[in-house]
């Protein structure tokens, strides 16, 4: 089974890490991807920042803006409720959706991450036939119904970065010499969630295993982030150093999850990152994480093995996976720690 990075995991530093430079962490322009031009050139910048860093930026995506900016508009004013109110839709482990607090997500060998969030996925209704065979992680979304601007804000928000994932498989399929459809027939019913992410301020003397979110690499395809301009995502390149993620007006942040390891066989690795929030301030981002369906075949393409170079990895199942890793972090029967926001 397909493992996080072993590289070494550093301590939190004391000041920021310099920002990344744009060779190191380039921006992509999608303008051919979205007017239907061809896509050589755009796959192979990708390709190049997947073989090297396993993060980059995208410009000219086609999310509209307006979106993005009721989205956290509505992100700011949902953490600004009372407590208790956001604790009625306490998020449960079946469907992984609601109000998660400080206090469950907790990486091996780090105190639980100083963030909370509002988790929201592919929307199904109680009778869809993966939800009664209780498929983990199928559902349907739950929202405060004294508050339909959250919904309204989220269910935009989700649909157009859903889209967007599913516009970039198609560029990573071509980077990686397949049909650039080959991902997509996999995306029936893609298991693609968001979250809305708080971070409060954190203490400039806190432990050095207190983060906003501990270092990991994500478990699953690619991951869709667009931030504020605060600051605090932290990236650790292959050759041992963090550098920051600066916020980009109109960009998103993309980076590859675990499973590109088994797809490629080690030619697009993810990274180590982290989140500190130095600022002082409050601090907001907004991911969606783009999974295949639950029952996706994950095992090296043809174009990345060949009899000098077998698969090192054996083939998994994407949503089997998926469930594993989250219960390996989330402590959802554990009391929640009594330092809570008001």
């Amino acid at each position: 089974m397909v493992t996080a990075s072993s590289r070494p995991v550093s301590s939190r530093p004391a000041a920021a890490p310099r920002p990344a430079t744009r060779e190191e962490m380039p921006v992509l322009d999608l303008t051919p991807l979205n007017q239907g031009e061809k896509l050589d050139k755009l796959a192979r910048e990708l390709r190049h920042a997947c073989e090297t860093i396993g993060f980059f930026y995208v410009a000219n995506h086609g999310v509209p803006q307006a979106v993005v900016d009721n989205v956290f508009a509505a992100t700011k004013r949902y953490f600004t409720l009372p407590f208790d109110e956001r604790m009625k839709l306490r998020i449960d482990e079946r469907f992984r959706r609601g109000f998660m607090p400080q206090g469950i997500n907790k990486h091996p060998g780090y105190e639980a991450d100083l963030k909370e969030s509002y988790e929201f996925a592919l929307d199904l209704p109680m009778d869809d036939p993966a939800v009664v065979a209780k498929l983990p992680l199928h559902g349907p979304n739950r929202w405060p119904a004294e508050h339909p601007w959250l919904r309204e804000a989220c269910e935009a928000y989700f649909n157009e970065t859903m889209a967007l994932g599913k516009r970039l498989l198609r560029v990573f399929a071509l980077s990686l010499g397949v049909d650039e459809k080959f991902f997509l027939q996999y995306c029936t019913k893609p298991m693609v969630q968001s979250r809305l992410f708080h971070y409060p301020p954190q203490p400039p003397l806190s432990p050095d295993k207190e983060f906003g979110v501990a270092p990991h690499s994500d478990y699953g395809m690619i991951t869709l982030l667009t931030q504020d301009p605060i600051g605090g995502l932290e990236l650790q390149k292959r050759d041992g150093e963090w550098v920051s993620a600066p916020y980009i007006d109109g960009t998103f942040v993309i980076n590859l999850g675990d499973m590109f390891k088994v797809w490629t066989n080690d030619v697009y690795v993810s990274n180590l990152h982290r989140v500190v929030n130095r600022s002082g301030k409050e601090r907001y981002s907004i991911p969606t994480f783009f999974n295949l369906n639950y029952d996706a075949p994950v095992t090296c393409l043809p174009t990345c093995q060949s009899a000098d170079n077998p698969p090192k990895y054996k083939p998994i199942k994407s949503g089997d996976y998926l469930v594993s890793r989250f219960r390996d972090v989330q402590q959802y029967g554990k009391p929640i720690p009594e330092q809570v926001p008001a």
